[in-house]
């Protein structure tokens, strides 16, 4: 990779185009940019998860599924390239299985909220969400590769779990929805 990105302004986005990995430019607000945008900001929100004091097997776990991040970013920057797989959602499925085996089972909808790595995941999770949105939304327009929808969708639901974990690690307690409980008149 020797000194590939040694000068960080170009210019070359000055009038809202941006370069693609194979070469092309397009507008920075299209779908495919808004999705690599967003999937980005998924990645740097699990960083500031990793940021906290949390166990270190899910530290290991959120940093596998940063670089895969990465792949899925590169992935949408070059159209008809493919690196995410049915192995990453198989391997999301296997990590997911085993970490809601030690958890007890949801009878109540959870609010977002617990201790700053809690509800930092759950931003995470949000943002997955969002992410998955945007795929949806760009495959409607574009051909991309299916699995990266599916590999979003799994992914939210663990970073679901791992708030659950991350509570109980913070020594505090999930928050229970309660219908009707908001302000009132």
């Amino acid at each position: 990779m020797g000194n590939r990105l040694s000068k960080i302004y170009t210019r070359t986005g000055d009038k809202g185009t941006t370069g693609l990995g194979n070469g092309s430019r397009i507008d920075k607000d299209s779908l495919r940019i808004e999705a690599i945008g967003t999937v980005d900001e998924l990645n740097s929100i699990i960083g500031m998860v990793i940021a906290y004091d949390i166990p270190e097997d899910i530290e290991i776990v959120l940093s596998n599924i940063q670089h895969n991040l990465f792949d899925l970013g590169g992935e949408l920057s070059i159209p008809e390239y493919t690196s995410v797989t049915e192995i990453h959602v198989e391997g999301l499925e296997t990590v997911l299985d085993e970490l809601n085996q030690v958890l007890p089972p949801l009878k109540d909808f959870i609010l977002p909220a617990g201790g700053y790595a809690t509800a930092t995941c759950h931003m995470a999770r949000a943002v997955c969400r969002r992410a998955e949105r945007r795929l949806v939304s760009l495959s409607k327009e574009e051909t991309i590769n299916a699995i990266t929808i599916s590999y979003l969708n799994r992914l939210s639901d663990l970073l679901f779990v791992i708030a659950r974990i991350l509570v109980r690690h913070e020594n505090s307690s999930e928050v229970l929805w309660y219908p009707d409980k908001g302000l009132q008149e």
